[in-house]
C-alpha cells in the first residue's frame, strides 16, 4: 500500500497511547549534492577574495631576477602587505613600469627614501656603506658604476639580481611608491623552488 507508514497502538494499549508519524525521507542524494555545493561556493568566494584583495599569481619572465627567480617561475605576490607595513630593502617588488605603466617589472628593492646610492664597478653604496649582497652570485655581477644620488621621498631604488641582465633604477631611476603594488612572498611552479621568496 502507497502512503507514509505509521506505529499503530496494540489492542492491548491503553486509549491515551500515542501514534507517531515518520518524517517523509527526502531523497538520498539531494542533501550530500547540496552540502558539497554550498562548500565549493564558499570555498570559490574565499579564493576570490584571497586572489583579489591579497595574494595574485604571476609568471615572471625574463632573468633579470635569477638565480633568486627563473624565467617563467610561478610565484604569489602579497597585495596587501604594504598596507600594514613598510617597503624594506632587500624586499622583492613588482610595480607598474615607470617608462610605460602598462608593465610590470619586479625588483629587489636597494635603496630607501633618504638614502644616498652610488655604484662603483659593480658595489653598491648605501650611505657610504657598502652593501653585502649574497643574493648576487659573482657570475650574475657586472662591473658597472652609477654616480651618487639621493632617493627621493616616497621613491625606492631598486635593482635586478642579474646586474648584466637588469633594467632597472641604474637606467629609469628610483620607483615611486605609487608603482609598487606588491611584494613576491611565494614561488609554487616549479616545484623545486617552492617555498618563500627572498
Amino acid at each position: 500500500m502507497g502512503g507514509s507508514m505509521t506505529e499503530l497502538a496494540s489492542p492491548t494499549s491503553s486509549p491515551t497511547a500515542q501514534v507517531s508519524k515518520r518524517s517523509p525521507v527526502p531523497p538520498r542524494g539531494f542533501p550530500v549534492f547540496s552540502v558539497w555545493l554550498r562548500d565549493l561556493v564558499i570555498s570559490l568566494a574565499i579564493s576570490a577574495f584571497i586572489i583579489i584583495f591579497l595574494y595574485q599569481p604571476v609568471k615572471v619572465e625574463g632573468t633579470s631576477m635569477m638565480p633568486s627567480l627563473d624565467d617563467q617561475e610561478r610565484i604569489f605576490v602579497n597585495k596587501f602587505v604594504y598596507r600594514l607595513e613598510s617597503i624594506q630593502r632587500g624586499d622583492i617588488v613588482v610595480f607598474r613600469y615607470p617608462r610605460d605603466p602598462s608593465k610590470s617589472f619586479i625588483k629587489r628593492v636597494i635603496g630607501l627614501a633618504g638614502d644616498r646610492i652610488r655604484i662603483e664597478a659593480g658595489q653598491v653604496f648605501v650611505n657610504s656603506e657598502p652593501l653585502e649582497e649574497d643574493y648576487v652570485p659573482r657570475a650574475y655581477a657586472d662591473e658597472r658604476s652609477y654616480p651618487e644620488m639621493v632617493v627621493p621621498d616616497n621613491g625606492y631604488f631598486v635593482l635586478g639580481d642579474h646586474r648584466t641582465m637588469s633594467n632597472d633604477s641604474r637606467d629609469f631611476g628610483p620607483v615611486a611608491s605609487a608603482y609598487i603594488y606588491g611584494k613576491a612572498v611565494f614561488g609554487y611552479w616549479p616545484m623545486d623552488k617552492m617555498g618563500r621568496v627572498h
